[in-house]
This record gives structure tokens, sequence and C-alpha cells, in this order.
């Protein structure tokens, strides 16, 4: 372990980055970035910070040692979720190391990793690489993905493979699950409760229009499954629902919040598609407007290239099967632009988004090791 290594962790944790749904939470990225940038320049990558179109102080940084097609991306997001430092032992933004673990926010999810893969770079000049070494840093994974949006759609960075490193505790991830968390808004007619015949209660229709969805979801469980998830079928979850404002008025509105974890192989716009078209009937029949749109931005499925080398390697490399998760990541992204793409990192799920969130002293050591022979394996090595 390099001297720069837990300064480098350090100041990374104390430079906030929250992002959020919520605007008085939302915070930017830009000093993360150019943080790294800043560290990557002196090793001498070359540095491109791409400021994200209509949302100020956020960007991504693709910092790139050596030339030529193919390479390595080893990628991470710069945001963390927000925090109530009331809850914590400690403060968030202070690196704080304890009981052979490091602890503060984004230690686990995954300001580290950016430190490592820097770490297991460190020493490399651009001559001795036959194949590009990539450190990818991104915006908003953990609200809005704008980073990785941005990225598919200037196609940049261009490689053959990438590893997310999300904490995983090192075991690689070969799929997870997608997310669309949908609004369904029911508009009626409002009127006196004392006769019901004088308005349209939306209340009532979205009563029909939720059976219905539950019919969806139980053809689901016979429509599709993938033994590889611990829930092998879809699921769809009423997450909240609010309506009418008074219990002697007829209720004029009525909207319903859920969300759908979908298989790969599932599309989120045919998904929406078949929602609407067989709830629009109930509606059309009750007489009500019926209004379908997503909450946020939906996050595709992910899987790995079909028979894809670096998951061999990588289940070679770290003696674990590849298995999957239900949370979602920034890899369906990458996939989409081409890269044969592991997720693997270190930390544990369990860790991230919870006070007193640390990292292990003990996975560091491991960890660069595992990434400097990937980059052996990718980067110094011909194919």
């Amino acid at each position: 372990m390099s001297q720069q290594l837990i300064p480098a962790i350090r100041q990374l944790i104390a430079t906030p980055s929250v992002s959020s749904t919520r605007p008085d939470y939302d915070q930017g990225n830009l000093a993360v970035i150019e943080l790294l940038a800043n560290w990557l320049g002196d090793m001498e990558f070359s540095c491109e910070i791409l400021p994200i179109p209509n949302a100020p102080g956020k960007a991504n940084l693709i910092a790139t040692l050596g030339k030529g097609p193919g390479g390595l991306v080893l990628s991470g997001h710069t945001d963390t979720v927000p925090c109530d430092d009331s809850l914590w032992s400690q403060n968030p933004f202070t690196l704080t190391e304890q009981d052979n673990k490091l602890y503060g926010l984004g230690t686990c999810d995954m300001k580290s990793f950016l430190a490592l893969a820097m770490e297991a770079a460190r020493g490399l000049k651009p001559e001795q690489l036959k194949q590009p070494l990539i450190i990818l840093a991104t915006a908003d994974e953990e609200s809005s993905m704008s980073g990785a949006r941005e990225l598919v759609r200037i196609g940049q960075p261009k490689a053959r493979t990438a590893i997310i490193g999300e904490p995983t505790g090192l075991i690689p991830l070969h799929m997870h699950k997608g997310i669309m968390m949908e609004r369904l808004t029911i508009t009626g007619k409002s009127g006196h409760s004392s006769d019901p015949s004088k308005g349209r209660n939306a209340m009532d229709a979205m009563h029909h229009i939720m059976t219905e969805l539950m019919v969806i979801r139980e053809e689901w469980k016979y429509q599709y499954s993938n033994p590889g998830f611990t829930v092998p079928m879809p699921t769809m979850n009423f997450g909240c629902i609010h309506g009418g404002d008074n219990p002697n008025r007829i209720c004029e509105t009525c909207s319903l919040e859920y969300d759908v974890r979908m298989l790969p192989g599932m599309d989120p716009d045919e998904i929406r598609r078949n929602i609407y078209q067989r709830t629009h009937v109930l509606s059309e029949q009750a007489g009500v407007v019926l209004e379908l749109e997503p909450v946020s931005m939906p996050i595709p499925p992910f899987s790995s290239e079909e028979n894809s080398s670096l998951l061999r390697t990588c289940e070679g490399l770290t003696g674990y099967r590849a298995t999957s998760a239900a949370f979602a990541t920034e890899a369906p992204f990458l996939r989409q632009m081409g890269m044969d793409t592991v997720v693997m990192g270190p930390g544990n799920i369990a860790q991230a988004h919870q006070p007193d969130e640390y990292l292990a002293l003990d996975t560091i050591e491991p960890t660069v090791t595992l990434l400097k022979n990937l980059i052996h394996r990718y980067c110094l090595q011909s194919e």
C-alpha cells in the first residue's frame, strides 16, 4: 500500500457529493471529479472532464492511460446518498479508522474504489500499455443515473471490457434486475358524497385498476422466471397512494406510485405499454381520465455478455462463481456501449446506504492485487 492511498480516500470522503431526487439534498460532484483529475493527471493519465448537460456542478471524468482500441475500464460513481449525521457515531465526512475498518460516507459505496483503482495503476507508464487503461468516474448514480446516460449519449469511453467496482465482496456479479418507478393518476369528478351518481370517484376507479395490476403481477410469475435470482420472478410493489381531501366529498383525483423490478430480457417500454392498455380500458369504463408517467427514467436490467471472457477471468482470479443482485448499477449502460461488463468491488452492499458505513481494511490489499491482475491481463498483454 502506497503512502498516497489512505490520504486520497480521506480527501474523497471529506468532499461532499450527495445526489438526491430531492433538490434540497442534492449537491454537485465537480469537486470530487477535479480531485481525481488532478491526481490522475500527475500519473500521466489524459483526463477529460465532461459536464452533465442542464446539471450545474456535475460532471463525469474519463481518464485514459495509453492509446489504441480495446483496453479496460475501471468505473465508479462519485456521488453518495444523503445521510443523517445524528445517526452516525462519527462525522460521516471525516475518514475514521477504527477496529480495522475505514468509516465514512462513501467508503463502501463507492469512492474508495476509485482510490484503489488509482493505487493499482500507480507506477504505470503510457508506453508500457499495449491497450489503454481507463478510469471512469461518474455523476448521479444514486439518483438519476444522468452520468451514465450521458456517456451513452456521447458514445464515450470506447473500450472492450469494464469493471464496475460496486460493493460485492469481490464476488463477480453477472446480472441484476432493472428498476422502473411509475406514477398512475386517475382524475374523476368531485361532488357531494350524498349522491355518488353526481360525480366519478377516482378512488373507486383506482380500486379496480389496482386489482388489474395485481392480476398482471400474478401473470408475470408464469411468463418470466430466472433461477439465478433469489427472487426468480419480476416484482411490482405498490409504494404509496394519495387521493381525496375529505370523507364527505367524492374523490376527484387518486395517484398510485409503484415500482417494477425487471428480469434481464424485459423491456421497460413494453411493460409500460401493456400496463397502460389494460388499465386504460378500465378507466374508460369508469368515465375517468388515466395518466401513466415515469417517476424517474428506468434503469434497464443487466446481464453480462454471453460466454464473457471477462467474467471467466474474474471468476478465475477471485475463486468465486458469479452471482446476481436485486439492486441496480450503471452496468446496463456500459453494456449498451458494447463493453463486456462485470460488477465487482470491495465491501458489502449491506454496509451501503447505512449509518457508520465502512470498508474493512483487510479488503484493500486483495482488491488492489485483483485490479493489478486485470490491468496486466487486459492492458499489458497483447490479445
